[in-house]
C-alpha cells in the first residue's frame, strides 16, 4: 500500500465514522454533508490529494448525495469574493515583479526593531492596523510579498505568512467596518430596534482583546526563532520608474476603498461593489500607461488551486445553510441559557469559533444573529453580549485555509501547510475563546 492510498484510506475512514456518528441525531443529508466535510478536511490536512482536486470534491459529493444540485453547488466557485482575492493577487505579484516589497520592507523595518521577534510582532500589527480599515484579503496580498523577501528560512517564513493572517484576522475586529460580520451585527441591531454600538465604544470595547490577541499570537510565534536570522538586504530605498506606478495603483486603490466603505450610520458609503474595485486595480497592471504584468508571462504565478479553495469553502457553507444543519444546532443553545453566564459564553463562543471553520464567517453569524437576539429575549440574557460575542469568534478562524481568505492566502505563498496552520491554528481558537470570555464577563458586561 502506497503512503498516499493510506492517506485517503485513513480520510474515508473518519468519514464513515463521521456519518455514523451523525446519522443518530441529524438527517441524511445532514450526516451525508458533515461527513464529505470530516473527508475533505482530512485529505486538506494529510495531504492524500492535491489541494486543488480535494477543493473540487463537493462538485461531485454534494451533488451525489442530494446535498445541493450541481448548479447550487458549482454557483460557488464563481462567488465575488474570488474576484477581489484575483485582483488583489494580480497587485501582489506586480509588487513582487517590480521589487517594490524590498523597498517597501527595507523602509518597515526602519520603525520597528530588526530583531526576528521584532519583525514578527510588526508585520502582525500593522497587518491588523490595515485590516481593521481595509479588507484583511487585501491586506494580506499587500503584505506577504514583503515577509517572503526577508528571508530564505522556510521556517521563518511560515511564522511570518502566518503572523500577516493571523493578524489580519484579529485587526478586522478592531473597528466596525474591519469585517463583515461587524457590520451585519450593526445591521441586524437595527433591524430589532437595539440602541447600535457608536464607533468609538465598538474600538473601547475591543482594543484590549486585539492588543492580548497580538501579543499571544507574536509570541507564540516567536517561540524557537532566537537561532533564525534576516538575510535580505535592506539597503534599497529608492522607488524606480515601475515601482511607482504600481504605488500610484496601490495609492488609488486604498484611497477609493476608505472612501467606498460604509460607516452606519454616519455614511452609507460609495455603494461600489469591493470585488470589481481590486479586479478593476489588478486589470489596470497589464494596460497603458501601467504594463507592468503580461499575461502569457505571469499567468503562472496567479494560484488557482486557492481560487478553487475559496469555492469548496463556499460551497460547504452553501450546504451547511441548505440543509438546515446551523438553525439545527443554533436551537439547542437554548437548552443551554440556564448555565451560568460564564459558561454559556464559552458554549456560544467555541460553537461559533469551531463553525467558522469550515463556513463563511458572513453567512454564519447572518443565521446565529437573529437565533441569539431571541434566545436572549425568552431567557432575559443581555442580547448585545452574546452578540457581540458570537460577531467577534465569528473572525477568530485560525486552523484551515478555507476559515478566512487570509489563511488561504498564507497557504498560497507554499510555505504554510495545512496541517502547521492547524497546529498553530487550534490553540489560537483555544486562548482566543478563553480571552474574548474573560472581557466579555468582565468588561463588556460593564461598559453595554
Amino acid at each position: 500500500m502506497t503512503e498516499q492510498t493510506r492517506k485517503i484510506l485513513i480520510a474515508l475512514i473518519f468519514a464513515v465514522i463521521a456519518f455514523v456518528i451523525m446519522i443518530l441525531f441529524f438527517t441524511l443529508p445532514q450526516s451525508l454533508m458533515v461527513a464529505t466535510i470530516v473527508l475533505m478536511v482530512t485529505l486538506w490536512t494529510n495531504e492524500g490529494l492535491p489541494l486543488a482536486v480535494v477543493s473540487l470534491l463537493p462538485i461531485v459529493f454534494f451533488p451525489a448525495t442530494g446535498v445541493l444540485s450541481t448548479k447550487d453547488t458549482a454557483v460557488n466557485y464563481a462567488n465575488p469574493i474570488i474576484y477581489l482575492f484575483l485582483g488583489g493577487f494580480l497587485i501582489a505579484i506586480a509588487v513582487e515583479k517590480t521589487g517594490l516589497h524590498k523597498v517597501i520592507a527595507s523602509r518597515m523595518l526602519d520603525l520597528f526593531p530588526s530583531s526576528v521577534r521584532g519583525i514578527i510582532f510588526a508585520l502582525i500589527i500593522t497587518s491588523g492596523l490595515l485590516s481593521s480599515i481595509l479588507s484583511n484579503t487585501t491586506t494580506t496580498l499587500l503584505l506577504l510579498p514583503i515577509a517572503l523577501f526577508l528571508t530564505e528560512d522556510p521556517k521563518l517564513k511560515m511564522r511570518l505568512a502566518l503572523g500577516i493572517a493571523y493578524g489580519a484576522s484579529i485587526g478586522g475586529i478592531l473597528t466596525p467596518i474591519g469585517t463583515p460580520p461587524n457590520l451585519i451585527l450593526l445591521g441586524i441591531m437595527e433591524e430589532m430596534g437595539m440602541e447600535a454600538i457608536p464607533f468609538a465604544q465598538w474600538m473601547y470595547m475591543v482594543t484590549p482583546l486585539v492588543l492580548m490577541m497580538f501579543i499571544v499570537v507574536g509570541f507564540i510565534l516567536g517561540l524557537g526563532v532566537k537561532n533564525l536570522h534576516i538575510e535580505a538586504d535592506l539597503s534599497n530605498k529608492t522607488l524606480d520608474g515601475n515601482q511607482k506606478k504600481v504605488v500610484y495603483i496601490i495609492s488609488g486603490l486604498i484611497i477609493l476603498l476608505l472612501v467606498n466603505a460604509p460607516i452606519k450610520p454616519y455614511y452609507d458609503g460609495l455603494g461600489l461593489s469591493e470585488p470589481g474595485i481590486l479586479l478593476a486595480a489588478g486589470l489596470l497592471l497589464f494596460a497603458p500607461p501601467f504594463s507592468i504584468l503580461d499575461w502569457m508571462s505571469d499567468k503562472d504565478s496567479i494560484p488557482y488551486r486557492i481560487m478553487f479553495l475559496f469555492g469548496a469553502g463556499f460551497a460547504i457553507a452553501a450546504a451547511v445553510t441548505e440543509t438546515g444543519m446551523a438553525e439545527e444546532i443554533a436551537s439547542h443553545l437554548i437548552l443551554f441559557s440556564n448555565m451560568p453566564m460564564m459558561l454559556f459564553l464559552l458554549i456560544i463562543a467555541a460553537m461559533i469559533t469551531f463553525t467558522t471553520e469550515i463556513t463563511s464567517n458572513t453567512a454564519l453569524i447572518s443565521i446565529m444573529l437573529p437565533i441569539l437576539y431571541k434566545v436572549a429575549e425568552q431567557t432575559g440574557i443581555d442580547a448585545t453580549l452574546i452578540m457581540m460575542v458570537a460577531t467577534i469568534c465569528a473572525s477568530y478562524a485560525f486552523m484551515l485555509p478555507i476559515a478566512t481568505p487570509p489563511n488561504a492566502i498564507a497557504m498560497s505563498s507554499g510555505v504554510v501547510s495545512v496541517k502547521t496552520m492547524a497546529s498553530y491554528g487550534i490553540v489560537f481558537n483555544i486562548l482566543g475563546i478563553l480571552l474574548i470570555v474573560t472581557i466579555a464577563r468582565s468588561f463588556w458586561i460593564d461598559v453595554l
